[in-house]
This record gives structure tokens, sequence and C-alpha cells, in this order.
């Protein structure tokens, strides 16, 4: 998991990373919020965690600019601050952050929100994909209810590719469904009807 740092605090930027690298995750680190910025619009992360205040861009209003952006996936924000108030708790999470740690920050605590917030992304990926596929199913539906090529002799089906094939591979590759071959009664009487009729 990739996870970018924004910190204006020498020290505590450095104790950030090494805490979170012996983690065992991919750590990117900024001094403040414009280079933060930049650098999830380049390669976005799947976690920021920004300190509240930083020169030029502070923490809520860099999670209020993320939230605006149209990034290719979900962000997990953290924002780390020494005001413990309420009502500032809840202005940062109302700007977007997802969680809070407060300052001076333990590491068990930070390993474990971070943790937390590593099971919300998984989650956030795995409704993504189902999505996809959703997606994919709906166009293949849709493809199904449209207007067929067939062939008025052999009645094989032209697909995307403008290859014939036969109905029930066609039928097999766009829904998944399994076919068996049987015999209706129309064509039972027309081409076995010696044999229905010793019966």
């Amino acid at each position: 998991m990739k996870i970018l740092i924004a910190e204006d605090e020498k020290i505590s930027r450095r104790i950030l990373e090494m805490t979170l690298t012996n983690a065992s995750y991919d750590v990117v680190t900024v001094e403040d919020g414009v280079k933060a910025l930049e650098s999830i619009q380049k390669d976005v992360p799947d976690m920021l965690i920004t300190d509240w205040m930083m020169p030029e861009l502070d923490g809520l209003e860099l999670c209020r600019r993320i939230r605006g952006l149209d990034l290719s996936s979900y962000v997990y924000i953290i924002l780390l601050t020494a005001l413990t108030q309420k009502e500032k708790i809840i202005e940062g999470l109302d700007a977007g952050a997802d969680d809070y740690i407060t300052k001076p920050f333990e590491r068990t605590e930070l390993l474990a929100r971070v943790r937390a917030g590593e099971r919300v992304i998984q989650l956030e990926r795995s409704l993504r994909q189902k999505n996809k596929e959703v997606s994919e199913a709906l166009a293949q539906v849709k493809q199904l209810k449209g207007l067929l090529p067939i062939c008025m002799f052999c009645k094989k089906i032209r697909n995307d590719e403008n290859y014939w094939q036969k109905v029930e591979e066609y039928l097999a590759e766009h829904t998944g469904a399994d076919f068996s071959h049987s015999i209706c009664p129309e064509c039972l009487e027309k081409h076995y009807s010696k044999y229905v009729k010793k019966k």
C-alpha cells in the first residue's frame, strides 16, 4: 500500500516515515500541502497522512481540494493534528478526512489507524471490481438485446469481430450458459416420423 505523508515539521515527518516503512508500507514524503496535491495528481496514493497546520496549503484545505478532484481511485485521508477540540475534529472530518490522529501520536495507535484505513481501501477496491463486472455484464445483456446479424440459411451469428459463430457458441460466450442438444416435437415429427408412428 502506498502512503503519502504531508508534514512540514522535519522530525515528525521522519518519525512517520520510519514507522510506516518499518511496517512494510511504501512511503513518499512531502513537506507541505501544495507538494502533496501535486504528488497526488501525478500518482494517486492509497492513503494520505497530512498535518493540519502547514504553510501555504493546510491539511484542511488539502482535504477539500483532494475531494474535489476526479481521481482514478479513492484516497483514504488521516488528518494529523494537535487540535483536540471536538469542533475542530468535526471540521476536519467534514472537510473530507476519514480519520484523525492527535499529536504527539503513539506508534501503535498510528499503525492501528493505518490498518483500519487499509481495510476500507481493500473494501473500496473490491466494490470497484464488482461494479466493473456488473457493468460488463450489463453491456453484454444490452448487446444480446440489440440487433444480431444471423445467416438465413445456416443460422450462424456474426460477432463483434465480424466472424460467424454457431448460435449456441455465441450465446455461451456472451451469457456463460451451457447448452445441450435436444429435438422439438415438430422436428421430431418432420425428421423421424416413421419412428414416432411406430412408437
